[in-house]
């Protein structure tokens, strides 16, 4: 029985993509405001669902040879049991009247297939781009838990899933930002002046000030809670620090828990703000 509880299969390896499904489950259910038994299955599917990349991604890496073929049956008990999970989970929530929400799951399939179509060619990393529309998917979380916590439909919820996925978006590209910055070695640091450093960093300094206009826009027409800005905006002030502070010779771990920090610290603005008129 040992072979099956490999955790390395059973679990996602890259801590980082944590965040980008708790943080819309977390954003969707407190602006809802109720936690239901709904929402504790909407949450069982979800992760379950979200589980489920990893041994099948282990599963397509023994196909293809680049793990051994030992890893194909606890990679197949895995999916089985996340599968089965997940599948339970929906059945309840289409009997409790929220069948409606399994159209959410519709975009991520092609994306989650692309991924494993790139993991059969090796070369699913550094792609920022698949990475973008992954949370795009993932983000979708958002206005699910939403709209489960309210018992009923609601168009609000789309922009929680906007939003989610903004942030996701610009905290991706900034973390490609610092990855970047970091592989340069102190020699090559040293011949660039202030305005190398901002042409390095223009697109996570769009991606971030884009976010902070449309959010500060929005409340101004009263069309969201005219402070939602404010998350926004430590977000951006983050990417102006790292941007003008090179992580040239950080350890990847370091960047990787700033950014948790940084995504934490939205998520929880986000939620106390989103409810404050």
């Amino acid at each position: 029985m040992e072979q099956y509880f490999k955790k390395q299969i059973a679990l996602p390896q890259d801590h980082g993509s944590w965040v980008f499904i708790l943080s819309p489950l977390l954003v969707g259910i407190f602006a809802g405001g109720d936690f239901t038994n709904a929402t504790l299955n909407l949450i069982i599917a979800v992760m379950s669902a979200f589980m489920i990349r990893q041994p099948m991604t282990i599963a397509i890496k023994a196909y293809s040879g680049r793990r051994p073929k030992t890893d194909l049956v606890p990679a197949r008990f895995w999916v089985l049991i996340y599968s089965s999970v997940a599948t339970l989970a929906l059945l309840r929530l289409i009997l409790d009247g929220f069948g409606y929400i399994l159209f959410l799951a519709v975009p991520g399939v092609p994306v989650f297939a692309w991924h494993l179509w790139l993991v059969s060619r090796r070369a699913e990393r550094k792609q920022a781009g698949v990475e973008v529309i992954a949370t795009g998917a993932l983000s979708l979380a958002a206005p699910a838990a939403y709209w489960v916590s309210i018992r009923e439909y609601n168009p609000l919820g789309w922009w929680l899933w906007v939003f989610t996925w903004l942030q996701s978006a610009a905290s991706i590209v900034y973390a490609y930002l610092r990855l970047s910055q970091r592989e340069l070695t102190q020699e090559q640091a040293s011949v660039k002046n202030r305005s190398d450093w901002w042409r390095m960093g223009f697109r996570s300094f769009t991606y971030t000030s884009f976010n902070l206009i449309v959010s500060f826009g929005l409340g101004v027409l009263h069309l969201i809670p005219q402070v939602i800005f404010i998350p926004f905006l430590v977000q951006w002030l983050e990417t102006l620090w790292g941007i003008t502070h090179p992580a040239v010779g950080w350890k990847p771990t370091k960047i990787g828990v700033r950014q948790l920090i940084v995504s934490i610290l939205w998520t929880v603005l986000f939620i106390i703000f989103w409810r404050t008129p």
